[in-house]
């Protein structure tokens, strides 16, 4: 088998192991903490981005704007969210984490960080410092084709 399609194999299982383990333990938090998919996305990405509005939210789960308002305010009762008026824009409404969707998430992204460390302890202090490396490189190289395919707006 040449050397390219070697390696896009092993990239391939390694991705599909991966993706399969993060999202059963995602999956898992969120059963857990009572969210829906477009909850657990709405809480990520006010976690990663930032405050934004109601709209961004909409265009971020693919939704309209009505239906990420509906969104936004079972957010707001659960207690996962705040809503205020946009002080760059007084017509508008910015939409922030509260501690506790901050402190729901941060749990949410730990429970599937606990299985890297687990897999971190199966390896010799050589295997971590090659695949370190390597992951560099290929974190580097995802950055640039990423760079060169921006997605669209609101993703």
């Amino acid at each position: 088998m040449p050397e390219q399609s070697t390696f896009t194999q092993v990239l391939h299982q390694w991705a599909e192991v991966f993706m399969h383990r993060s999202f059963r333990d995602f999956k898992r938090f969120m059963d857990d903490a009572g969210l829906s998919p477009s909850q657990a996305s709405t809480l990520m990405q006010l976690y990663h981005r930032g405050a934004c509005g109601v709209s961004d939210i909409g265009g971020h789960a693919g939704v309209s704007n009505a239906a990420a308002s509906q969104l936004v305010e079972r957010m707001v009762q659960m207690g996962l969210l705040t809503r205020a008026e946009d002080p760059a824009d007084r017509r508008g409404k910015q939409v922030t984490l509260t501690p506790g969707g901050r402190t729901l998430i941060e749990s949410g992204i730990e429970a599937r960080r606990k299985w890297m460390e687990e897999l971190t302890t199966a390896l010799t202090p050589e295997q971590q410092a090659t695949i370190s490396a390597a992951l560099v490189t290929l974190t580097e190289a995802a950055r640039r084709v990423e760079n060169n395919h921006p997605q669209p707006v609101g993703d």
